[in-house]
C-alpha cells in the first residue's frame, strides 16, 4: 500500500466508540479433549477426503481455482461487509482500514501467486541430474488471530488452496463470526467451480482443547496469534510455522527526509489504530534534528505528549504498571485522549499519540522497566533522542531483545553504510529502509517483500521460520536424481591454503 492509500483510509475514518461484538458462539464451558476429539475427527475425515479429489489436478485448473476464489474474496461490496462485521464483532482498529487492509492483502497474494506453478515438475537441473516435484501437504490448520481476521483466512487459503492443500480454521474466539463468514463466502465459491466445498472449513467450537486437538492431527500448522497459540503449536507434535512478536523500533538520522519519515510514521503507527505487530512503536530520532521532526509530526496528525500527559497515558494503557489495558486495545487516538484526560486541539484530525521519553543513555540503553516501551496494539508510539548513531544501534538490538526479537525494524536516513550498519548488527528478518514497518514489514506493492499472513521471527523469536511465509511453505518437495559422471573433489583446491600454512 502507498502513502496515497494510507492517507486516504485515514481521511475516511469516523472516531466512534467500539460497538459491543455480536455474540460469538463459542461454548461457555470448556471443553474436554474428548469431546472436542469427535468434532474435530469428523471436520478432518471431510477435509481429507476433499484434498484427495485435488491432489493430481492440473496446474491450470488449480489456478482457475485460486482466481475464481480470489475474485469472489475481492470484490468491493464484499470487503467491505466482512470489514464492517469484523470491526462490530471485535471491536479492535477501525473498519475503513480494515477495508483496505484486506482489499490489499488479497490482491497481493493473487498477484504473488500469478504464474506460480505448484504441480509437478518444478525445477529441472540437468547439470546436476535433478528433478524437484511439488506436492501437498495435506491438511494445513490455521490459528487465525482476531485483528484483521477476514484478510488472514483468506490470505491464507490462497495460497494454500493454490498448493492442492486443504485448509481448516481455528479462528480466536473473539472473531470466531467473522472468520466463519468468510470461511462460507469461500465454500460456495468453490462450489459454483466444481471444486470440493471442504477444502476450506472453521471448526465448528473454539477453544483450547479442540484447538489442539486439530493442531495435533492436521500435517501442518500455521500459527499466528499470540504467545500461547504459538506454544501450542509447536508443542502440538505437528510440524508448526508460526509468527513472530512485533513492535519495531526506528531510526531516524539526521540525513533522512524528515517530512517523509514522520509521515511514513504517523500512518503506519496509526493504521488499523496500531493494532498490526509491525506498527511502529518506537522511535529513535538524532538529537540534532528532534525539534523539526516532532513538528512533522504534529503537522501529521500526531499528538506530542508533554511528561504530565505521558504520565496519564502510560497508566491508562497499564492500569497496574504491568498488564495492558485489554479495553484500551484498538481504540482510536482522541478515544485514548479523552480517557486520559488529554486534551486535543483537534480531535477529529489526531491519529496518534506520541510519548516523549527521556534520552537514551550512553551506550544506547533505553529505561527497559517503562511499559511504554512494550507492546502497545494503539495509535501510540514513543520518541527518544541519540546523541551517536552506535547509541542508536544498541538501543535497538536492547529493544529487539524485549519486545521482539527476529521481528523488524526500520531506519530512515539518506546513507547507505548505516543501512548496512544496522542490518549487519539487528536480529531481525527484516529492515525497513525510508518506509513504513507497518505496511512493508508482510508485503507491498512498492517493495519487493512477498505478502503474507505469517512474519515469521526466526530462531531468534522462537519461530521454525525468519521470512515472509509464503506458498512455498506449503509444499512438500520430491527430488528426482540421476547418475552422472563421476566426479571426485581436488585435494589440493580444498586444503590447498591450509596446508601451506602448517608447519
Amino acid at each position: 500500500m502507498s502513502s496515497d492509500d494510507l492517507r486516504e483510509a485515514h481521511a475516511a475514518v469516523t472516531l466512534t466508540a467500539a460497538p459491543d461484538a455480536p455474540a460469538t458462539g463459542r461454548r461457555d464451558a470448556p471443553v474436554s479433549t474428548e469431546e472436542a476429539r469427535p468434532e474435530v475427527e469428523a471436520t478432518l475425515a471431510r477435509a481429507r477426503r476433499a484434498q484427495a479429489e485435488v491432489e493430481f489436478w492440473p496446474q491450470e485448473r488449480v489456478d482457475d481455482l485460486v482466481a475464481a476464489l480470489g475474485w469472489a474474496a475481492y470484490q468491493e461490496d464484499t470487503a467491505r461487509s466482512l470489514a464492517d462485521l469484523a470491526y462490530r464483532e471485535t471491536g479492535l482498529g477501525d473498519p475503513e482500514h480494515l477495508f483496505t487492509l484486506y482489499r490489499r492483502r488479497v490482491l497481493g497474494t493473487l498477484r504473488d501467486l500469478h504464474g506460480v506453478v505448484t504441480s509437478g515438475i518444478i525445477e529441472e537441473l540437468p547439470e546436476r541430474g535433478l528433478r524437484k516435484l511439488a506436492k501437498p501437504i495435506g491438511v494445513i490448520a490455521v490459528a487465525s488471530p482476531a485483528t484483521a481476521p477476514c484478510s488472514g483466512v483468506v490470505g491464507n487459503a490462497l495460497p494454500m488452496l493454490k498448493t492442492r492443500n486443504a485448509v481448516v480454521i481455528t479462528p480466536n474466539p473473539r472473531a470466531r463470526h467473522s472468520a466463519t463468514r468468510t470461511v462460507e463466502l469461500l465454500r460456495r465459491a468453490l462450489e459454483t467451480i466444481g471444486a470440493p466445498p471442504d477444502l476450506v472449513q472453521c471448526l465448528p467450537v473454539t477453544d483450547r482443547q479442540t484447538t489442539e486437538a486439530l493442531m495435533a492431527a492436521a500435517d501442518l500448522v500455521i500459527a499466528a496469534g499470540g504467545p500461547g497459540t504459538v506454544r501450542r503449536a509447536y508443542r502440538s507434535g505437528t510440524p508448526a510455522i508460526s509468527a513472530g512478536v512485533g513492535n519495531p523500533a526506528v531510526i531516524v538520522d539526521d540525513s533522512a527526509d524528515l517530512a517523509a519519515a514522520a509521515e511514513l510514521i504517523v500512518l503506519g503507527g496509526s493504521f488499523n489504530n496500531g493494532t498490526s505487530c509491525s506498527s511502529e512503536s518506537n522511535v529513535l530520532v538524532d538529537a540534532e534534528i528532534a525539534a523539526t521532526f516532532l513538528d512533522q509530526l504534529a503537522r501529521r496528525g500526531a499528538h506530542l505528549c508533554d511528561p504530565a500527559e505521558t504520565a496519564r497515558l502510560r497508566t491508562l494503557l497499564w492500569p497496574d504498571g504491568q498488564a495492558l489495558n485489554r479495553d484500551a486495545v484498538g481504540r482510536p487516538a482522541a478515544a485514548l485522549a479523552a480517557a486520559a484526560g488529554i486534551d486535543l486541539a483537534e480531535p477529529a484530525k489526531t491519529t496518534a499519540l506520541v510519548a516523549q521519553l527521556p534520552p537514551l543513555a550512553p551506550g544506547g540503553v533505553p529505561a527497559l522497566d517503562d511499559p511504554m516501551l512494550g507492546e502497545k496494539l494503539a495509535p501510540v508510539f514513543t520518541v527518544s533522542t541519540f546523541s551517536s548513531f552506535d547509541d542508536a544501534l544498541g538501543a535497538v538490538e536492547t529493544l529487539l531483545g524485549r519486545i521482539g526479537q527476529g521481528h523488524s525494524c526500520g531506519i530512515h536516513t539518506d546513507r547507505p553504510d548505516r543501512v548496512v550498519r544496522l542490518a549487519a548488527r539487528a536480529r531481525a528478518g527484516r529492515v525497513m529502509v525510508n518506509q513504513s514497518t507497518a505496511v512493508g514489514n508482510s508485503g507491498s506493492f512498492d517493495n519487493g517483500m512477498p505478502f503474507t499472513q505469517v512474519i515469521a521471527s526466526g530462531s531468534w523469536g522462537g519461530c521454525s521460520r525468519s521470512e515472509n511465509v509464503t506458498w512455498r511453505d506449503f509444499l512438500n518437495y520430491t527430488y528426482v536424481s540421476h547418475p552422472l559422471p563421476l566426479s571426485l573433489p581436488d585435494e589440493e583446491t580444498l586444503f590447498g591454503a591450509h596446508w601451506r600454512r602448517l608447519p
